[in-house]
C-alpha cells in the first residue's frame, strides 16, 4: 500500500505560479471536489475515475494548487 506524503503531512512541496511566482497552495485531491461524498470514497476507486488514467498504475496522488495572488489554478502529481 502507498500513502501520499502531501496528504498525510509527510512532506511539504513548494510549488510557484509560473504567471507571478508566487508560492502556490494546496487545494486537496482533485477527486475531492467531484461531489459532496467524494472526499470519503476509496482512493484507489477514485483514481480509476479521476481523468487521469494512469495515476494508480504510477501511484500517483493528483492535487490541485492555486495561487493566492492571481487564482491561477494547476493540477500536480505527488508521486505516493
Amino acid at each position: 500500500m502507498t500513502i501520499c506524503p502531501l496528504c498525510n503531512g509527510l512532506r511539504a512541496f513548494h510549488f510557484f505560479c509560473p504567471r507571478c511566482q508566487t508560492e502556490m497552495e494546496d487545494q486537496g485531491k482533485v477527486t475531492d471536489y467531484f461531489d459532496d461524498y467524494s472526499p470519503y470514497m476509496e482512493i484507489d476507486v477514485m483514481k480509476q475515475v479521476d481523468g487521469y488514467p494512469m495515476t494508480r498504475r504510477n501511484h500517483e496522488c493528483v492535487h490541485l494548487f492555486s495561487c493566492p495572488y492571481c487564482q491561477n489554478e494547476e493540477v500536480r502529481f505527488i508521486k505516493e
